[in-house]
C-alpha cells in the first residue's frame, strides 16, 4: 500500500477546538509579555493534590490488572457508585466522550446548551445530527442527550429529578442519557448521579485533574451500568492508564480530608475573586468554585490588558462581553492579578 506523503487536510468540524491552557498560542499573542505566564484560563485547581513518593519499578512495568480493579473500587466508593464493575479506569475523559457517543446508532444527539465544545465535535464525527437546546425538556425526545454538570462555562446545575426522568424517556427508547459531571467535586455532589446508574442508559463522566489540579496525568472515569462499563473497559484493553496514575489515583480519591479541606478552600478563594471582579466592574455571570464567569463591556480590552501583563484568561468569541477566569494559587499570583486588574481600571 502507497502512503503519501502529503500532509493530510483536517475538516474544521473534525480538528480539536481551542479550550484555553496554551500557552504557545498565549506567548504568540501577547510577544513579550512578562514570564512566567499567570494561566487563568483553564478551571484546574492551581493547588494540586501532593503526589505521594512513587516507586522506580512503576516506570519499568506494565500496570498490574488488580490495581486498575483497587482503583475502580475507590473511585466507585469516592464517586458514589454502586461497586467498581461500575466504574471504568480511563487516559483522560475526552477518550470516554469519543466511545460514548459510539454506544447508541448515529441518530439526532441533543446537547444541553451552551456548554463543553467538544461534545458536539465528537458526536458529530460519530455521525450523528447535533442540536443544541437550551431546554432541558427537549433533551427526552433525542437518540442521544448530553449534559454538562455543573456546566462549563456558567455553572449552570440541572436538578438530578430532571436528569432522572430524562434519562427514563431515553432508556424507554434504547437512547442514551451522558453527564458530564467533570467539575461535580466542586459543586453540589448531591446533583450527581453516580449513585443512579445502575438502572441503565446513563453514562456519568468524571475528571480526576482538574479539582486535584493534576491534568497531566491523564485520569477519569466513567460510572455507568455493569454492561455498559465493561464495553468501555474492553476498548480501552488491559492497561488503560498508567502505573504512575493508578498510584496516585487510589490515594487521592481515598485521601477524605484533603478532598473535604479542598472544597472549603476553593470556596473562599472563589469569593475573592468575586470580590476582585466586581471591584473591577465585573458583574458575575456564574461557574463553579474552579472558576467564575464574568461580564463586561470592556472584555475585550481587559483580556488584552491583562495578556500584554503575562495574564491568561478565557474569552468567548460567541460572546464577546465574557471573560472566564480561573484562580490565581500563591499570594504572590493573586497580588500579580489584582495589580493588573488595578491599572486597567487606572488608564480607563
Amino acid at each position: 500500500m502507497k502512503v503519501s506523503g502529503a500532509p493530510m487536510e483536517i475538516s474544521p468540524s473534525l480538528a480539536p477546538l481551542y479550550h484555553g491552557g496554551d500557552l504557545t498560542a498565549a506567548r504568540k499573542l501577547f510577544p513579550g509579555a512578562p514570564e512566567p505566564f499567570l494561566d487563568l484560563s483553564t478551571g484546574i485547581n492551581p493547588n494540586p493534590y501532593l503526589v505521594p513518593p512513587l516507586d522506580a519499578d512503576l516506570w519499568t512495568k506494565l500496570p498490574e490488572p488488580q490495581d486498575v480493579s483497587r482503583l475502580a473500587m475507590i473511585a466507585a466508593k469516592a464517586y458514589g457508585a454502586p461497586s467498581a464493575a461500575h466504574a471504568v479506569v480511563s487516559p483522560g475523559t475526552q477518550i470516554l466522550m469519543a466511545l460514548a457517543v459510539c454506544l447508541v446508532p448515529p441518530g439526532r444527539a441533543a446537547i444541553l446548551g451552551p456548554t463543553y465544545a467538544e461534545h458536539a465535535r465528537v458526536a458529530r464525527i460519530a455521525g450523528h445530527q447535533v442540536t443544541e437546546t437550551a431546554t432541558v425538556e427537549d433533551l427526552g425526545s433525542a437518540d442521544l442527550a448530553i449534559v454538562v454538570n455543573p456546566n462549563n462555562p456558567d455553572g449552570r446545575v440541572v436538578a438530578k429529578e430532571m436528569l432522572l426522568a430524562i434519562a427514563d424517556q431515553l432508556r424507554q427508547r434504547g437512547g442514551l442519557l451522558i453527564v458530564d459531571e467533570a467539575f461535580m467535586d466542586a459543586g453540589p455532589n448531591a446533583a450527581s448521579l453516580g449513585d443512579a446508574i445502575e438502572a441503565g442508559g446513563i453514562i456519568v463522566l468524571r475528571s480526576f485533574g482538574k479539582f486535584y489540579g493534576l491534568p497531566g496525568l491523564r485520569l477519569s472515569f466513567a460510572l455507568t451500568s455493569e454492561v455498559i462499563a465493561a464495553r468501555l473497559a474492553a476498548s480501552l484493553g488491559p492497561w488503560p492508564v498508567s502505573g504512575a496514575a493508578l498510584d496516585i489515583g487510589m490515594a487521592a480519591l481515598a485521601d477524605k480530608t484533603w478532598r473535604e479541606a479542598t472544597r472549603r478552600s476553593l470556596a473562599q478563594s472563589a469569593g475573592r475573586l468575586d470580590a476582585m471582579l466586581t471591584k473591577a466592574k465585573f458583574e458575575i455571570v456564574g461557574g463553579t468554585t474552579l472558576f467564575r464567569l464574568a461580564r463586561s463591556s470592556q472584555a475585550s480590552e481587559v483580556f488584552q490588558h491583562l495578556g500584554r501583563a503575562g495574564i491568561l484568561t478565557r474569552r468567548f468569541a460567541e460572546q464577546k462581553s465574557w471573560l472566564r477566569f480561573g484562580l490565581p494559587g500563591s499570594e504572590t499570583e493573586w497580588e500579580r492579578f489584582g495589580a493588573a486588574l488595578a491599572s486597567f481600571a487606572e488608564r480607563s
